[in-house]
């Protein structure tokens, strides 16, 4: 392309649509992810598109990574998650705590982890251990 001259690339189409700049607020993040949620529900996408999803995306991730906190869990907290992410029942974690009482005790926070009991969680799960402590 030489300065000056129109051009009919997709990708310039993209960026002249809705350009990218750093978002700096709410309401420039609701606005990006707009876009980006039109161009996934496109289905698949030309490279110019791919690339201009990638680059928004790359904005979208560096605002919440400066403003959006993920809280830190562990112990229970953390558990509790995990076993609903996998679909899993309290029985299905017998073979850790030896028993569905003291799975149900230790879910309710009648009963503590031992450290048997993180470190048999950290192999059923692939995690480490440390995940399961508190951070100081």
């Amino acid at each position: 392309m030489t300065l000056g001259t129109p051009s009919t690339n997709p990708y310039i189409e993209l960026l002249t649509s809705f350009p990218p700049r750093p978002i700096t607020s709410e309401e420039e993040l609701i606005a990006t992810n707009k876009v980006i949620d039109s161009l996934i529900d496109k289905g698949e996408l030309t490279p110019d598109e791919q690339d201009y999803l990638n680059a928004l995306g790359t904005l979208v991730h560096d605002y919440e990574e400066k403003h959006k906190s993920i809280p830190d869990i562990h112990g229970i907290e953390l558990l509790k998650p995990l076993i609903a992410e996998l679909g899993l029942r309290q029985k299905d974690l017998v073979s850790i705590f030896k028993s569905e009482s003291i799975v149900s005790e230790v879910m309710s926070g009648k009963r503590n982890l031992t450290v048997n009991h993180i470190r048999q969680l950290a192999e059923f799960f692939h995690i480490s251990p440390a995940a399961f402590f508190e951070s100081q």
